[in-house]
């Protein structure tokens, strides 16, 4: 048969899926980094400027020292960061001058593989940023193929990207990411032959996510049809909504015949290890999942559907989650069937809700449904609804909207920020507000080291220290014991 590699994705996609971006820190990813490094992983998908901007925000810690850690550690793993297209930390479109400073600081610091998703599937933007990404010193570009179901995304499209991606010597293989869980194995034997016949010799790998129990029968199935690698979570990082399970996909293509290059050892150990974590630390951990028909027609990732949900109670209309769901198919038909992944999917999600619960259909209309519709997001797979687009044209704000500048120029923000800062603190300041980079700053070096055994004892202690009637306190457990009085 085959030789499939393993691409790991629990400290990006898993903790985003499972943990909201949350779950995280350089302590857990640097105490398992020298199992990941062991593992022998084709690559360990590991930042976005998402995540970047999270560990400013929420964990007050600088997400440059974390990369720079982790690649002294990971010396033959590379690092991926995804980018989606022209937008760095914030959701302003930056220029290039300023998106080819963010990638070689990435570079700088340790990235060595760089995944390109644009949310439009536009493969003429991902062959531009490939070439900024190749200039700025990257090693690796892998351009995305983001799967969807609609009239529009049939085979012959995902071919004709693939063929003028696979045509750039800038972008050195590809992949399918399909956010949705929504690929089956008969799409596969068709989509995959696809796109193979277009990219050469260039690789072609898997992403996709077991949201409704599809992923791991058509990882299997593009294993057989001649994709190089698949990406998967470990541990408590994996299966839900997130990535298929590395040890069981390891499992179930080694059972198929495949040949899986790994340290089954050092796998295990960080799949222990995720699960400890979200075991110490409360967090929810993924299990298998029912198929569900509805998702071909709403394309939602898993996550939504549960913010969906929770809206809808928050509204006390729960009972219309079936029209909201229609309607979020009604609404993309119209926008012209844009790819329900980040940003799109909480734009089509909150039009749908807003044209259901409102009291009539695009009365509302939000900021961001408009920028899409002019174009601040990139070139529309196919045109908006002509009556649709009527309605966005008179709405007074859409000239407000089309006035927007986006993102200054790289020299005039050097200028207003600060033109002696180093580029990793400069890039920080220019797409997050001043105090949090403060704060982060004020903070200073993360802590290193994580033991989710100790974490249930120091909450504890924690606790039992802020009580004022409590002088003393011992606890006991096996050899150790601990005596505290005041």
């Amino acid at each position: 048969m085959a030789t499939i590699r393993i691409v790991e994705t629990s400290l990006r996609d898993g903790n985003q899926c499972l943990w909201g971006a949350l779950g995280v820190n350089t302590a857990k990813t640097l105490t398992i980094a020298p199992a990941m490094e062991r593992a022998g992983y084709k690559a360990i998908d590991f930042t976005t400027s998402t995540h970047m901007g999270v560990a400013v925000r929420y964990k007050q810690e600088n997400p440059w020292e974390r990369i720079r850690a982790m690649a002294d550690i990971c010396k033959t793993t590379p690092l991926q960061f995804l980018s989606t297209g022209f937008r760095f930390i914030a959701w302003e479109t930056a220029s290039p001058e300023f998106m080819e400073l963010a990638f070689r600081t990435l570079a700088t610091n340790g990235i060595r593989r760089f995944a390109l998703a644009d949310p439009m599937n536009d493969a003429a933007s991902n062959v531009e940023v490939a070439r900024l990404v190749k200039r700025a010193g990257g090693e690796q570009v892998v351009g995305a193929l983001v799967f969807s179901i609609s009239p529009i995304h049939d085979d012959a499209h995902y071919a004709t990207a693939a063929r003028l991606m696979a045509a750039s010597p800038d972008i050195d293989a590809l992949y399918i990411k399909d956010p949705g869980g929504l690929l089956t194995p008969k799409r596969a034997q068709t989509l995959i032959p696809a796109i193979l016949a277009e990219i050469g010799d260039k690789e072609l790998e898997l992403h996709n996510h077991c949201t409704i129990g599809l992923a791991e029968p058509a990882c299997l199935e593009a294993a057989d049809l001649g994709v190089a690698a698949v990406q998967c979570a470990s541990g408590g990082a994996a299966d839900g909504t997130s990535n298929p399970p590395i040890t069981r996909m390891i499992a179930n293509l080694r059972a198929a015949g495949h040949d899986v290059p790994i340290d089954d050892e050092a796998a295990q150990e960080v799949a222990d290890f995720w699960t400890a974590v979200a075991e110490a630390e409360g967090l929810p951990t993924g299990s298998p999942m029912a198929f569900d028909a509805a998702y071909f027609h709403h394309n939602l990732p898993g996550g939504m559907v549960g913010t969906m949900r929770r809206h809808l109670a928050d509204q006390r209309v729960p009972h219309l989650e079936g029209a909201v769901i229609e309607e979020i198919g009604r609404v993309r038909q119209e926008l012209g069937w844009p790819i329900v992944m980040t940003p799109f999917a909480q734009m089509l999600q909150t039009q749908a809700v807003m044209n259901v619960t409102g009291k009539e259909r695009w009365g509302v209309i939000p900021d961001e449904i408009i920028r899409f519709a002019i174009g601040k997001f990139g070139r529309p797979n196919a045109p908006v609804d002509p009556q649709v687009m009527d309605r966005i044209m008179a709405n007074p704000r859409t000239r407000e909207l089309q006035a927007e500048t986006g993102m200054a120029d790289l020299k005039t923000l050097r200028k207003r920020i600060g033109e002696n800062l180093s580029d990793e603190e400069f890039l920080l300041r220019a797409t997050m507000p001043a105090e949090l980079v403060d704060a982060m700053q004020a903070a200073g070096p993360a802590p290193r080291e994580y033991d989710p055994d100790t974490v249930a004892v120091m909450a504890l202690v924690r606790e039992v220290l802020k009580r004022r009637d409590v002088s003393a306190f011992e606890i006991a457990k096996g050899d150790f014991k601990l005596e505290v009085s005041a």
